[in-house]
């Protein structure tokens, strides 16, 4: 799972909603009430249907009067609303960090959705994205067979020296750890952060090699300017030479 979380209080703006997401590059956002618990779940498909985009949904003729008034009122709300409160998804589902990877793919395939909380006594842990079961099957493929159980440790001790690094946004890093090769996913947004991330990687007792898949993200358009798993890779000048 991903343990640096980023959420948003339901009390916030849909623009500060959207900022979020575009700013730390993710697709959904937890629901934290003041207490720290877990009260709903927003994502990119809450922001498909907006009136401010001219995408809000309508309905005519027939469709119009088969639609409940709960149906329509509903809707307007998602379309017309203010606040996260109003487009969120408030009757969620949840996984424990216990949770078995089978009954995790069993829990999205049968709901649909692309994301599981990690919730231990009400509070967000972590999230389980398809991207990171991508991440840790091209891991897992690499090596073969059975992880060992120190790879759980690498991988915490990796984190913590990733988080040493204050102009680092570690947030965006995602490492995976198989028989001690370390996989570095997500992305960065400064020039040589992806080595400088590798070097710290490497300086962690245990890890016998570094592999970065981090891609180079362009933090004013957010577009992916260079990527190592890409067949194109679009470079600027001083990094061609």
């Amino acid at each position: 799972m991903t343990k640096n979380v980023v959420s948003i209080t339901p009390d916030r703006s849909i623009a500060e909603m959207a900022e979020t997401m575009q700013k730390f590059r993710v697709s959904g956002l937890p629901v934290i009430d003041a207490s720290g618990r877990l009260v709903g779940l927003v994502t990119e498909g809450d922001c498909l249907r907006r009136t401010e985009i001219g995408t809000a949904s309508t309905r005519s003729g027939w469709r119009w009067y088969l639609a409940s008034t709960e149906m329509l009122a509903g809707e307007y709300i998602r379309s017309h609303g203010r606040k996260v409160a109003d487009v969120m998804t408030r009757d969620l589902i949840t996984i424990g960090e216990e949770t078995d990877l089978d009954e995790i793919v069993h829990l999205m395939e049968k709901h649909q959705v692309k994301r599981l909380p990690v919730v231990r006594d009400g509070a967000v842990i972590g999230i389980v994205s398809r991207a990171n079961l991508v991440q840790q099957l091209a891991t897992l493929a690499r090596g073969g067979g059975n992880g060992r159980e120190d790879d759980a440790v690498i991988r915490e001790k990796v984190r913590a020296e990733l988080g040493k690094l204050p102009w680092m946004a570690i947030e965006f890093v995602n490492p995976t750890v198989k028989d001690g090769v370390v996989d570095l996913w997500g992305s960065f947004t400064a020039y040589q952060q992806d080595q400088a991330a590798v070097v710290a990687a490497e300086n962690v007792p245990g890890v016998k090699e570094v592999r970065s898949h981090l891609a180079w993200v362009d933090p004013v358009s957010g577009l992916v300017v260079y990527s190592p798993d890409e067949e194109e890779q679009y470079l600027p000048a001083e990094r061609v030479s």
